[in-house]
Order: C-alpha cells, then sequence, then structure tokens
C-alpha cells in the first residue's frame, strides 16, 4: 500500500499520515509533487489518497495529475480520504467517480473536519482550543476508519447517491466555476510585500514570481492557500479582501 496526497496547509497531509501509522508501518507516503510518486503508484495494487475538498469539488491540481496519468489507475484499489472544513457531501464521491473513469477500483471513502485555512474570511474561523479539539476528533474517527478497514467493511462516505446530490445541490451549483480553471483572483499588495520569496518557493503551480523585488501572480491559482497563510507581511489574499489570521496546523499539534 501507497499513500498519495496534496495539501495545501497541512491538514491532507496530517490525515493520510496519521491514517498511515494507524494502519501499520512501513508504508510509505508521497506528494503528488514528489518527482517519486509515480512511480510508487505504478508498483502499488492498493493506494489511499488524500485531498482538501474546495467547494465540494476536487482541487484543479489533483484532477489535473489524475488526468494526466490517467493509465496508472487501471486495476487500483483506491480508499479516498476527503478534508474539509464543515461538509462537502461527496467529498470523496467526486475524486472517486474521476477514479473510475480510469479503471480505478474504490474500495471507501472518509470525511473529516479540519481546522479552517482560508484565512482571508472570517467564516469557519475557530479558536486555537476548537481547532485542537477538531484534530483529536478527527484522529479518532481515523482510528476507527481504520479498524473498520480492518475488518473488511470500510467506511463508504460521500460515495452513495444522495451524498452526490448533497454536494452538487449545497456548493457545486454554485461555485463549480470557482475550481472547473486555475484562477487569476490572486491578489499581492505589493506595498506590503517585502520580497522574501517564500511564496515562489511555496507554490505547487509556480504561479508566482519576483519581478522588480516584489511578488508577482501569473494567473495559474489552484487556491491551496500555502502562500497567504505562510506570508509574514500578510501581503496575499485570494477570496477575501484581507487576512483574518494565518492557519498553520503545526499551531495545533
Amino acid at each position: 500500500m501507497v499513500g498519495i496526497y496534496f495539501s495545501g496547509t497541512g491538514n491532507s497531509k496530517y490525515c493520510i499520515e496519521r491514517f498511515m501509522k494507524e494502519y501499520g508501518t512501513g508504508i510509505q507516503i508521497f506528494s503528488i509533487e514528489d518527482e517519486d510518486a509515480l512511480a510508487h503508484i505504478k508498483d502499488s495494487d492498493e493506494i489511499v489518497i488524500s485531498y482538501p475538498v474546495y467547494f465540494s469539488n476536487i482541487p484543479k491540481i489533483l484532477r489535473d495529475y489524475v488526468i494526466r496519468n490517467g493509465s496508472l489507475w487501471q486495476g487500483k484499489k483506491i480508499f479516498v480520504i476527503a478534508t474539509m472544513g464543515l461538509f462537502s457531501g461527496d467529498g470523496a464521491g467526486i475524486l472517486a467517480r474521476l477514479l473510475q473513469k480510469y479503471g480505478a477500483v474504490i474500495t471507501g471513502g472518509l470525511h473529516l473536519q479540519m481546522p479552517d485555512c482560508i484565512c482571508d474570511e472570517k467564516v469557519l474561523k475557530h479558536s486555537p482550543e476548537k481547532n485542537v479539539q477538531l484534530i483529536e476528533k478527527t484522529g479518532r474517527k481515523i482510528c476507527k476508519a481504520v479498524r473498520k478497514i480492518k475488518q473488511e467493511n470500510p467506511p463508504q462516505e460521500g460515495l452513495g447517491i444522495l451524498s452526490r446530490m448533497a454536494g452538487f445541490f449545497s456548493q457545486r451549483l454554485y461555485f463549480s466555476q470557482k475550481t472547473k480553471n486555475y484562477t487569476d483572483k490572486l491578489k499581492i499588495d505589493h506595498e506590503k510585500c517585502i520580497g522574501c520569496g517564500l511564496c515562489v518557493s511555496l507554490c505547487p503551480m509556480h504561479n508566482i514570481s519576483m519581478e522588480n523585488g516584489t511578488a508577482a501572480a501569473k494567473g495559474q491559482c489552484t487556491m491551496c492557500y500555502r502562500c497567504v497563510n505562510k506570508c509574514p507581511r500578510q501581503a496575499i489574499t485570494l477570496l477575501g479582501k484581507k487576512v483574518i489570521v494565518q492557519y498553520d496546523i503545526s499551531q495545533n499539534l
């Protein structure tokens, strides 16, 4: 078994690491940004994929990764973990259906609520104490899910028709355009930017570059929120107009 993930600010990475630790030792985990990931996917019959849900949809970078490497999924047994700030309906199901188009066998799905990382919007913000409680609750849910998998009764969250309807009518019907393409809405305040280059090194899309001593976005943002949360001067925003509170999962562990 191999673990594969895409993680913007660490939530999905934490969840798959916790899942694999509970499942057993010696299981390797790779980000889709890791060049070695494809070779391990090819060599493994069982795969666990963890990713964050954006507007009850798949991050564009992960969707493209699955499609670009479509031949690798044929016959693979895949368990899907979807992380979210509150509710997604079929967060695991939408990736599952895409993988099935390429011949994957979906063994189950798991929805995990984690602290919200959209740091330039007020919605879903919690106190540090509440964030710790959410992570602890998720840890318990992961342990329970692993026990069920070992009993050959894996959870099926997000995979049914009712979940699909919930995901569509709660978010995708209204916000599907936000994840259909990469966005050009990333905003960088050049008066605040100190030209440290941290955002350039963090971006999984190579969407940010340094121009005349300050950062500049190119219009290929996958909405992972790494740069927004990590900018030392809070100079970057995406959905909102100002940073409310920056999120780092390590603060809650």
